[in-house]
C-alpha cells in the first residue's frame, strides 16, 4: 500500500466495490484493475477482500425484515422456510469449499495476473450478452420455490467466480437463466447467497491475513468499507427493478469495454 495516496484511493476503491458488487461485472476485477493502475497494492490483498463486507452489510440491512421473517418461519418449522434455507446452503457450499482449498493460489497467482481479469471480463460479457437475448421460458419466478437441486447447480456456476473477472453475480445469473429462472429471481437469488458466501470469506480472510493488518491498512479498510456500504445500499435498492425492465445487456457491454481498455492499458504499459 502506498502511504502517499492517503485515503483517497481507498475511498475510490470502496465506491467501485459498492457500485459493482451486485451487478454482473465482477467487483473484484474492477477493484484489482483500478488498484493496478492507481498503484495501490495491499499486502496479501487484504483490503480488496475485507471491504466487500461493506456491501454485504448493506444488503443485510435492506433485507433485515425478510431475514427475521425467514428465521421466525424456520423456528416455527414451516417447510417452505427450511426448503429455502437448504437451497441457500446448497448454493453457497461449492464456492465456499473451493475458496478454502484454493485460497492461497487465488490470492498469490490469479489475483496478480491482470490479463486474466481482462480476458474474463470480455468473455463473460459476450456470454452474458448472448444469454440475455435468448428467448427462454422461465419455469421458476419465486426464489423461495427453487428446487434444492437447482440451487446446487447455481452454486456450481458460482464457483467460476473464484477467477476475478468472471463475476459471482454474473456466473450465478447466467446459470440460473439457463436452468429456467426469470431475470428478476436470478438476480435476487444472488443477493441471498452473497450473504453467507461473502460473510464467510470476510471472516476466513480476516483470520488468514491477520498478521498483515496494520494501523494504516486498517484505516484504509474502514474508509473503503464505509464507501462500499453507502453506495451498495442504493445500488441494491434499485437494481431489481432495473433488471426486470432492461435485462443485462448494459452490464455485458460495460464488461467488454472495461476488459478491452484494461487489456490495452496492460499491454501498452507493460
Amino acid at each position: 500500500m502506498n502511504g502517499d495516496q492517503g485515503l483517497f484511493v481507498p475511498a475510490i476503491l470502496g465506491i467501485i466495490e459498492g457500485l459493482t458488487e451486485f451487478i454482473p461485472v465482477s467487483s473484484t476485477a474492477h477493484i484489482l484493475l483500478a488498484g493496478h493502475f492507481l498503484g495501490f497494492n495491499s499486502p496479501g490483498r487484504v483490503f480488496e477482500v475485507l471491504i466487500q463486507f461493506g456491501a454485504i452489510l448493506a444488503i443485510a440491512i435492506l433485507y433485515f425484515g425478510r431475514i427475521v421473517a425467514l428465521l421466525r418461519d424456520a423456528i416455527a418449522r414451516k417447510p417452505g422456510a427450511w426448503r429455502f434455507i437448504l437451497g441457500v446452503v446448497l448454493a453457497s457450499f461449492p464456492a465456499a469449499l473451493a475458496g478454502v482449498l484454493l485460497h492461497d493460489f487465488i490470492k498469490t497467482v490469479i489475483y496478480e495476473t491482470p490479463v486474466v481479469f481482462c480476458v474474463s471480463l470480455i468473455v463473460g460479457g459476450i456470454v452474458l450478452l448472448y444469454v440475455d437475448q435468448l428467448k427462454l421460458t422461465p419455469k421458476y419466478t419465486d426464489i423461495t420455490q427453487f428446487p434444492p437441486l437447482l440451487c446446487l447447480y447455481i452454486g456450481l456456476f458460482q464457483m467460476l467466480a473464484l477467477v476475478p473477472g468472471v463475476s459471482r453475480s454474473g456466473a450465478t445469473i447466467v446459470g440460473s437463466l439457463l436452468m429456467g429462472t426469470d431475470k428478476r429471481s436470478a438476480a435476487e437469488f444472488t443477493f441471498w447467497i452473497a450473504m453467507p458466501i461473502m460473510g464467510g470469506a470476510f471472516v476466513y480472510d480476516l483470520y488468514k491475513s491477520r498478521d498483515y493488518i496494520t494501523t494504516e491498512l486498517g484505516l484504509a479498510v474502514i474508509v473503503g468499507f464505509a464507501m462500499a456500504f453507502v453506495v451498495a445500499f442504493f445500488v441494491v435498492r434499485y437494481l431489481l427493478d432495473y433488471i426486470s425492465k432492461h435485462g443485462f445487456a448494459v452490464f455485458a457491454y460495460w464488461r467488454i469495454f472495461v476488459g478491452a481498455v484494461g487489456l490495452w492499458g496492460i499491454l501498452l504499459f507493460k
